[in-house]
């Protein structure tokens, strides 16, 4: 077995952490870039314990998808007031565009000239200046991941920045700080960092090292995910969804995902998807596929056995079948009221080419068969 781990330089992680961000921080850096989701958690803690230890902040915001302008922008400020240290406080979309700017920052050139489909796809030379990374969603776990998603509107695209240069210098993730996201966000969020343990586990380059991560992930994502929905207060529910987003984010980083991201990445270019929401009506219908595609063109692959592991974990029964797991899967979507990719104006019209961009995405190159056009339509159908 051979494979390579790479994450964050440190992590920091539990109920309160968030209080030691001062201190942290003046390690790093006396002039921070604050990169903040728009809307998102009230940022006025992060503030007044960066004043307390005495570091300078300028602050931009994240409104939707990371932009290359907004990158832009961001790299522009934070080179103007002469930033030592990037600080992301959101979700997914604040994380990406922080590791951005910070890896530009320290690397000559522009953007596009990194930038993989769009741009030159050159590598980045110099590590990234010193970021911290503060998730208050429990879903992405950018936070320990080496890639930004980047935006391309007119191109109606998502491309990626990528690199090992571009881990986090410090995580801190406070389960406290998702106490207070509405239920929609939790499901959609939820169901993203759920996908994130199952999809590693059956990748082509799963590995013994990101099985227990897995595993993990998938048993507390099964335990607290509903309840978190039903009672965002409950710490224990939270520290079990932050928990699984942050071993999600470690298990896609060293074994990549499958066909529910290979799917997400061009409907999220395309359409004003939530990626969580897109990932979780998807998850089942991908699960159907690639059981029905394994039985009747690889019956002995591995991979089956590890669906049925799945399904027994999800359900807590030694004896389910991976038709069980699926039950359960469908089941929770339904509890939460995941909306159809229809909601967000995805027509038959459109799935050729979703298919055609979904192919090529490097996710499902890591699914555990290669699927037909013919069954990704049917997924796409299924899903609107």
């Amino acid at each position: 077995m051979n494979f390579e781990f790479a994450t964050a330089n440190r992590i920091k992680f539990g109920a309160g952490v968030i209080n030691t961000l001062g201190a942290e921080a003046a390690q790093l850096g006396k002039r921070t870039l604050l990169v903040l989701n728009c809307p998102g958690a009230d940022s006025s803690k992060v503030k007044n314990l960066l004043d307390l230890s005495g570091i300078e902040h300028f602050a931009i915001e994240v409104c939707g998808e990371p932009t290359i302008d907004l990158v832009d922008r961001g790299l522009e400020k934070a080179r103007s007031e002469k930033c030592d240290l990037v600080i992301s406080f959101g979700g997914g979309s604040a994380i990406d565009t922080g590791k951005a700017i910070a890896v530009m920052m320290a690397n000559p050139g522009e953007l596009m000239d990194y930038l993989e489909i769009v741009g030159k796809g050159q590598s980045l030379k110099m590590r990234a200046k010193p970021f911290i990374a503060i998730p208050t969603t429990a879903g992405t776990g950018s936070e320990v991941t080496k890639n930004a998603v980047i935006a391309v509107p007119d191109k109606q695209l998502k491309v990626s920045l990528r690199s090992s240069f571009m881990l986090p210098s410090l995580a801190i993730v406070d389960p406290e700080l998702t106490c207070t996201l509405p239920p929609s966000v939790t499901a959609s969020t939820g169901m993203d960092a759920l996908t994130q343990v199952i999809e590693p586990f059956v990748s082509k380059k799963a590995n013994g090292m990101v099985d227990m991560f897995c595993r993990e992930g998938i048993t507390r994502a099964a335990r607290s995910l509903r309840q978190a929905f039903m009672k965002g207060s409950d710490i224990q529910a939270r520290e079990d969804m932050a928990m699984t987003s942050l071993l999600g984010g470690l298990s896609l980083a060293n074994a990549g995902l499958g066909a529910v991201h290979g799917f997400a990445a061009p409907i999220g270019g395309m359409f004003k998807a939530p990626h969580g929401a897109v990932c979780a009506q998807l998850l089942t219908r991908v699960v159907s596929m690639n059981v029905k595609a394994l039985k009747e063109r690889e019956p002995a692959n591995p991979v089956l056995q590890r669906y049925k592991e799945i399904a027994q974990i999800l359900t807590g029964d030694s004896k389910a079948s991976i038709g069980d797991g699926i039950k359960w899967l469908e089941n929770l979507c339904n509890f939460m009221v995941i909306p159809a990719l229809s909601s967000y104006g995805i027509t038959c019209d459109d799935l050729p080419v979703l298919v055609d961009r979904s192919a090529a995405a490097s996710s499902m190159q890591a699914n555990p068969l290669p699927l037909t056009k013919i069954e990704m339509m049917q997924i796409l159908e299924q899903a609107l």
